[in-house]
């Protein structure tokens, strides 16, 4: 069934779906989502009137961003804004418009795992906000947090929008959040979006939409596994699948084998079975409410200065000091 000589891989993400799909119950990083077919349908999610975390978020920083700009600029010297999972930077753009209007110093520096979804971020700025110092990092959150921890020269903020911390259960969170404290220095500022907990039809229908646009987000990772690593993976012969649980406040996603199944992956070379209806799991995107984020950020040694919300209050980016 598997071959347990493999001591050698070529890259993280293939030891990372070696280790995935020969436990049990299996599962796939989310993050392995995200190539330029991945880049390009993550955008089309942020366009779905379903998914409304965009749309709350890139209305709190447009209507917050005179407040956010006096927060981050109070000292009055040059800071560097980092943001990680920094994608499409189309409401990261708001602030930096705002910053460049109001000659605020700072240099912006969007970090993301897709090297794609960088190039296209720093073209994009180049043409639209010229003034934008932009020095892109490539690279994983746990790896670039390392970095901005050396970086000492000036005073650093860490954007982390899109309520991207759902994607770890709530000990992985703090752990996290403790990195992202070891970062910075005092007087540094952490500021982070978080998905609030709402009505449990709303956060199924953002993550498990009728067209089937977060279905074919979910099955890239098949596709790249197939394209990358010589899988052989049959598409239709798996199912997207969400739950939602209003008590943790815990969204799954999962990707379900209709019928009883033998995969091969040749670069591994590896033969997976799969049941009749057995899951891989491969994201989870949690929700949150006010108590929740203040204890998150009491485990991690954080305090909350400020919380900005939507009218609605389904969404808030909270910052966050040592």
């Amino acid at each position: 069934m598997q071959n347990t000589n493999i001591s050698t891989f070529t890259s993280v993400f293939e030891q990372e779906v070696y280790e995935g799909l020969t436990t049990y119950p299996k599962h796939l990083s989310s993050k392995y989502f995200y190539d330029e077919i991945g880049d390009k349908l993550f955008q089309d999610i942020m366009a779905m009137p379903e998914y409304y975390l965009t749309d709350c978020e890139f209305a709190i920083l447009d209507k917050e961003k005179e407040n956010i700009a006096t927060l981050f600029s109070k000292s009055g010297e040059p800071f560097s804004l980092y943001e990680l999972g920094a994608g499409d930077g189309k409401k990261t753009k708001v602030l930096l418009r705002h910053f460049v209007k109001n000659n605020i110093s700072f240099d912006y520096r969007p970090i993301d795992i897709s090297q794609n979804a960088l190039n296209q971020l720093e073209n994009s700025i180049r043409k639209e906000i010229p003034k934008v110092e932009v020095n892109t990092i490539q690279g994983t959150y746990v790896d670039t947090l390392r970095d901005i921890g050396n970086a000492n020269d000036r005073k650093k903020i860490i954007l982390f929008l899109g309520s991207n911390i759902g994607n770890l259960k709530h000990a992985q969170a703090v752990q996290f959040l403790r990195d992202m404290r070891d970062s910075i220095n005092p007087g540094d500022l952490i500021f982070m979006g978080f998905d609030q907990k709402k009505h449990p039809q709303a956060i199924l229908d953002a993550y498990n939409d009728k067209t089937g646009i977060t279905e074919a987000f979910n099955k890239n990772i098949l596709t790249r596994i197939n394209k990358e690593m010589g899988g052989n993976f049959d598409l239709d012969l798996f199912m997207h699948w969400e739950v939602y649980d209003p008590e943790t406040g815990t969204a799954k996603s999962y990707l379900v084998s209709k019928e009883e199944q033998m995969v091969q992956i040749e670069s591994l070379k590896l033969e997976i079975r799969f049941n009749a209806w057995e899951t891989i799991h491969t994201e989870i995107s949690q929700k949150y409410d006010d108590d929740t984020v203040e204890w998150l950020a009491k485990e991690a040694g954080l305090t909350i200065t400020e919380v900005f919300s939507d009218k609605e209050q389904q969404y808030k980016n909270y910052i966050f000091k040592k």
